[in-house]
């Protein structure tokens, strides 16, 4: 479990074909330095186990399921990642609940720059989008963001100043795609909803 709040930046070092999957070597000083193998990392939105720690690096195995379905299947050496480490129980919950496990992609259909701040909309499949509320929570490419609207095509964020430094988002130009996690409270309430609807619950 994770938060959404992204601890660092990693640089993609390499993808090593592995079939049917790869390895991906990110370069991670912040995270590396108290990983452990084995460790739950958020990688760009996505929960992935570190397999390899070597000096600031850490390396990660995707598989097919992975590639095809999330952003990271697109990503190349010198690209960028948010990472961040898993959630303790002692730790403060500053974002949301954020499982690491991407619902599906969207692509920046637009961006307005306001002085250092920057509104996104995001066109999205529309299962994703009905799991979504003004202001309730999204997860983008592992940053936990708040919805500032929603029609039957696309939502909006704002982001802000930090935000557009510290992570992959502020480097996002229109059509890129990137890994969404709806909220998971939402999820569960709507699924609690359509069981009593069908009379299973």
């Amino acid at each position: 479990m994770f938060t959404g709040l992204v601890e660092c930046l990693g640089s993609v070092v390499a993808i090593v074909p592995e079939p049917p999957g790869v390895r991906m070597v990110v370069e991670a000083e912040v995270i590396a330095a108290d990983a452990a193998l084995g460790d739950s990392i958020c990688v760009s939105g996505c929960c992935l186990s570190a397999v390899r720690i070597e000096g600031n690096q850490l390396e990660f195995q995707l598989g097919p399921e992975t590639l095809a379905r999330t952003s990271l299947g697109s990503l190349a050496a010198d690209g960028r990642v948010n990472l961040e480490r898993s959630l303790r129980l002692s730790d403060r919950l500053g974002g949301h609940l954020v499982t690491g496990h991407v619902d599906g992609l969207g692509t920046l259909a637009s961006r307005c720059d306001e002085g250092d701040w920057t509104t996104c909309r995001f066109a999205a499949p529309p299962a994703l989008l009905g799991q979504m509320a003004p202001k309730g929570s999204v997860t983008i490419d592992g940053v936990s963001l708040t919805v500032v609207d929603v029609d039957p095509e696309s939502f909006s964020v704002a982001l802000i100043p930090h935000t557009l430094a510290a992570t992959t988002l502020g480097g996002l130009a229109e059509g890129d795609p990137v890994n969404l996690e709806t909220d998971l409270v939402f999820k569960y309430v709507a699924r609690w909803l359509a069981s009593r609807e069908s009379g299973v619950a």
